[in-house]
């Protein structure tokens, strides 16, 4: 009886030191509501335009690295064939590029816009993060969500922002959190699965899309201007074009990034 009940209590030490090496399993939250709107000009929908491009790949892609889940065997059951990053997501015709983050950079001014009235999400499943690359708005309630049965944590790691680390040991658990500055990417890790990662860009106004695996995106509904407008791809960095909109109109841009896959030589 005595060596049953000592083995419970190691049970019991192992998963309490499981949890707090993950930032703890409180289900903190930063609970503060999206700030309204700060007085300045409003977007006129009669003559707003739109933004329209593609994000493609000059070379062939990098290989994405392979990942082992062999450590959990939840993570092992949950996904039945070989897992990849998604650092580089490519089309099927090897050049459109997805996961590219496109926001506008510069030229808005003193304009005004709505709080977001719903919350951004990312979801923890298949030990992997939903989604890899996506954007949000200051004062935005972002829901995290564990859909796994297994010990998950999300470790934000911003600049300018508030790090936090938040544990998740219960499958179905949620948590919320804000981040009160703007900032292109914050990155997100867990300490539990050294391969899940994900990107948040935070921005102070609407305009912002990620490529899709066409490497296509859109910003709808700006205001006419000239606009600096830029593309993050986690390893490619960055790059910016300059774009004027007239009242209704569409313009189309293009970003185009350099391989990093090394060359082949004989």
């Amino acid at each position: 009886m005595r060596l049953r009940n000592a083995r419970v209590g190691l049970l019991g030490m192992a998963l309490a030191t499981a949890v707090v090496a993950c930032g703890g399993g409180q289900e903190t939250s930063s609970t503060s509501a999206p700030a309204a709107a700060p007085s300045g000009e409003r977007v006129d929908p009669a003559t707003a335009g739109d933004v329209k491009g593609m994000v493609t790949l000059d070379g062939a892609a990098p290989k994405n690295e392979a990942i082992k889940m062999n450590a959990d065997p939840v993570c092992v059951k949950a996904n039945s064939t070989p897992q990849f990053q998604e650092t580089y997501e490519v089309g099927t015709d090897g050049k459109a590029l997805g996961n590219v983050f496109v926001y506008v950079k510069d030229g808005l001014g003193n304009y005004a816009y709505d709080p977001p009235t719903a919350p951004a999400k990312i979801d923890q499943q298949n030990c992997r993060y939903h989604p890899h690359v996506f954007g949000m708005r200051v004062g935005q309630s972002l829901e995290i969500l564990n859909s796994d049965p297994t010990l998950h944590n999300i470790h934000a790691l911003p600049k300018g922002n508030s790090e936090f680390n938040t544990g998740q040991p219960i499958q179905g658990m949620k948590t919320t959190h804000t981040f009160d500055k703007k900032e292109v990417m914050v990155p997100f890790k867990c300490d539990v699965h050294g391969w899940m990662n994900a990107y948040v860009g935070v921005l102070d106004h609407p305009y912002y899309a990620v490529s899709d695996k066409e490497g296509k995106f859109e910003l709808k509904s700006l205001p006419p201007g000239t606009y600096t407008v830029e593309a993050w791809h986690e390893k490619l960095g960055t790059q910016t074009v300059s774009v004027t909109l007239g009242a209704k109109e569409t313009k189309d841009i293009s970003f185009t990034f350099k391989s990093a896959a090394p060359t082949v030589t004989n």
